[in-house]
């Protein structure tokens, strides 16, 4: 499989590797400044760039017929946009806030929870926390933002915010420490108990390999897909 590695920073890099270990080639490592020479022999595309770049990368695999996985986030304001492009070009586009195993059962877990705990509304509130690297650019992430929909999707909750939250509200604090690849906790506290679940990313591996496998499994597919598909958690 011939690759084209849209954004070449940390995660980028790690990809490469992994990619390279399954037996697959990089015919495109594309950082901000570059072009897009080379993606027209790509059989994929991985996006890992920054916000003010996923649009104009995915857009530009979908224009040439380049299926496109992407993991950045931030961006999402454009997201419908990106899914009306692929339908339109017959294409293929996969977003996944978090490419990793782990997240996206701890995605279910959230779901389940969230279900479970909404005829207790009265009893707890929640809220979230997330922390990453200083280098993370969006905030919070979006891998937190998937969260609390998810959580919104099965409660009376209504939206999030990182600042005071109403009553109808999920508050998120998101905390920027060095070195920390990834850590997203719920909580649901009341006046005489605490229930927390949490999942504690250790390194970029399952990140970059999950966005591997994902690369993989939407050849010769056509549509918008999401990490429940490749996974097969739907």
């Amino acid at each position: 499989m011939k690759i084209a590695l849209l954004g070449y920073g940390k995660m980028g890099k790690v990809i490469e590797r992994i990619a390279l270990e399954r037996g697959h080639e990089i015919v495109l490592k594309k950082s901000s400044s570059d072009t897009f020479d080379g993606l027209e022999k790509a059989d994929v595309a991985i996006d890992f760039s920054i916000p003010t770049a996923a649009v104009i990368n995915i857009s530009a695999c979908l224009n040439q017929g380049v299926p496109v996985v992407s993991g950045t986030t931030g961006w999402l304001e454009n997201y419908d946009e990106m899914t009306a492009l692929c339908q339109e070009k017959k294409g293929a586009f996969l977003y996944g806030s978090n490419f990793s195993l782990g997240v996206n059962l701890f995605f279910e877990l959230n779901d389940f929870l969230a279900k479970m705990m909404a005829k207790f509304s009265a009893v707890y509130k929640v809220s979230m926390e997330e922390i990453h690297h200083t280098q993370k650019l969006d905030s919070p992430s979006g891998t937190a933002i998937s969260l609390a929909k998810g959580i919104i999707a099965h409660s009376e909750y209504q939206s999030w915010t990182e600042g005071k939250a109403a009553d109808n509200q999920i508050h998120i604090e998101a905390k920027r420490i060095e070195n920390v690849p990834g850590t997203h906790s719920v909580q649901y506290s009341s006046d005489v108990d605490f229930i927390e679940i949490k999942h504690v990313a250790h390194n970029r591996e399952g990140f970059a390999m999950g966005a591997v496998v994902a690369a993989e499994w939407i050849i010769g597919k056509k549509g918008v897909f999401s990490m429940k598909d490749v996974l097969d958690l739907k």
